[in-house]
């Protein structure tokens, strides 16, 4: 029995818009929640919310029976993180702050099996091959994985073309909030030289055959990035509507 196809990685090779949203919460009733919503993908943060694999781990369980694809990033590109998310089933994985066309390299490795990679061999008790009923995981699992890697600084801007020429990184995510910062304009990412340099990334993304995604928290921001031609989109962040519906609930009726 081989591993579930991965049809968000599917999707971005065929050129198909995906549209996401962040999940923030660490909490796995929230993303069965927000698996209900009909996005395409969600991203469990695990680089800024307060997530431990365990708390991944329900999560991805959270979303077993939802359409939306699960995307885990990771807080760094280790590769002993990317094998602990991997085995606990994780198809798709997300890597920040990716600025080198040799990091980039290493990343794939982490998420492949020997002899191309570096994957260690023990999922056989985990999530990923459901507790050992996938019996073919291992022949099979390398194909199904999407890599994507971060690209938010001037220095990942500077190897973005080494970084597309990766064999085995899917997309390209660019980071508005921590490019601009980096760039000198600390987080504002509707500053035109930020706004140029993400509308360049995103076209040298497309047409080295890979997806550019982004993630916008505005409706200005984020029709900008879908009008640059982001493939894989993310709309929002889940504490992001909580909070300023209910800010906006409460107001409402607080002043009559």
């Amino acid at each position: 029995m081989p591993v579930p196809k991965n049809n968000f990685k599917q999707a971005l090779a065929a050129g198909e818009k995906q549209i996401g949203c962040w999940m923030s919460f660490a909490d796995g009733q929230a993303a069965e929640i927000m698996g209900t919503a009909g996005f395409d993908w969600l991203v469990i943060d695990g680089e800024h919310a307060p997530n431990d694999i365990r708390s991944i781990r329900d999560q991805l369980s959270a979303l077993a029976a939802s359409p939306s694809h699960p995307v885990v990033r990771v807080p760094i590109g280790e590769t002993w993180m990317i094998k602990q998310v991997l085995d606990a089933g994780a198809q798709t994985v997300l890597v920040p702050m990716v600025e080198s066309g040799d990091q980039a390299r290493e990343l794939v490795r982490a998420c492949r099996y020997p002899p191309e990679g570096t994957r260690g061999v023990g999922a056989m008790g985990g999530r990923a091959t459901m507790f050992g009923s996938i019996t073919d995981y291992i022949p099979t699992a390398d194909a199904e994985i999407c890599l994507l890697v971060q690209v938010e600084s001037r220095a990942g801007l500077a190897a973005l073309d080494d970084i597309l020429a990766v064999e085995g990184v899917d997309g390209v995510f660019i980071g508005p909030a921590d490019l601009s910062t980096d760039m000198g304009f600390k987080g504002d990412s509707a500053a035109p030289e930020v706004r140029t340099a993400i509308a360049d990334a995103i076209a040298r993304i497309k047409a080295a055959g890979k997806a550019p995604g982004i993630l916008g928290i505005t409706e200005k921001a984020t029709q900008s990035y879908a009008d640059m031609g982001a493939q894989f989109l993310a709309v929002g962040i889940d504490v992001l509507i909580l909070a300023q519906t209910a800010r906006a609930l409460s107001a409402r009726w607080k002043q009559g």
